[in-house]
């Protein structure tokens, strides 16, 4: 679901991110693509949304990436206010869009205050849920070394509490679906393994409101 507006900033942010992300299938630039898709569609459903500062804190989001930090996000938030001064955007909505980039980190837990910031920690949470989510985790156990059981209890472990996580309503309901994929995947795994599901992999509690 495009957003309703694209400036020529977004645009020339969008060609900059797609040249310097690296090729990493769970976390280049599908990743960030994907992102920007899914928070313009969460954004549908509420009133007064910057698009503007969403689209440009979804593409900046995991550009800290490039630099190997293990802080991604706040190395992303450095590197977006640096560019965004350079190509002259207001400083108020150069906070806005550093807010969202921050808050988005799963690993960091801080709590997402603006609208914008909430809608971007959801569609990248998403992203990490469904086929595709489970996709992302096995490669990355494949880049990190993992076996197979430290790859299932990262999902039962983070990927099932993500639900918990989310702030909009639309999310909630993406999240739903994919959840369940989930789970059915973890079912199956533990059937073909010969024993019997966790009560891990079972559905979680509904998110918290």
């Amino acid at each position: 679901m495009p957003c309703p507006v694209r400036s020529e900033l977004v645009t020339a942010v969008e060609e900059l991110v797609r040249l310097v992300m690296p090729e990493d299938p769970v976390h280049g630039f599908g990743h960030v693509a994907r992102v920007l898709e899914l928070a313009c569609r969460f954004a549908e459903g509420y009133s007064g949304v910057d698009y503007e500062v969403l689209q440009l804190a979804a593409l900046l989001h995991d550009v800290g990436r490039v630099s190997g930090v293990e802080n991604h996000a706040a190395r992303s938030a450095q590197i977006a206010r640096a560019l965004l001064k350079l190509a002259g955007y207001p400083e108020d909505r150069i906070e806005r869009v550093v807010e969202a980039i921050v808050s988005h980190s799963y690993s960091h837990g801080r709590r997402a205050e603006s609208l914008e910031a909430r809608i971007l920690s959801d569609a990248d949470k998403v992203d990490a849920l469904g086929a595709i989510g489970l996709v992302r985790v096995l490669m990355y156990s494949g880049t990190l070394g993992r076996d197979l059981e430290d790859s299932l209890d990262h999902i039962r472990s983070k990927i099932l509490r993500l639900p918990q996580l989310l702030y909009t309503e639309e999310a909630r309901r993406e999240a739903e679906r994919r959840v369940r994929l989930v789970v059915e995947f973890l079912e199956n795994i533990e059937r073909e393994l010969g024993r019997a599901p966790e009560l891990s992999t079972r559905r979680p509690p509904p998110p918290s409101p």
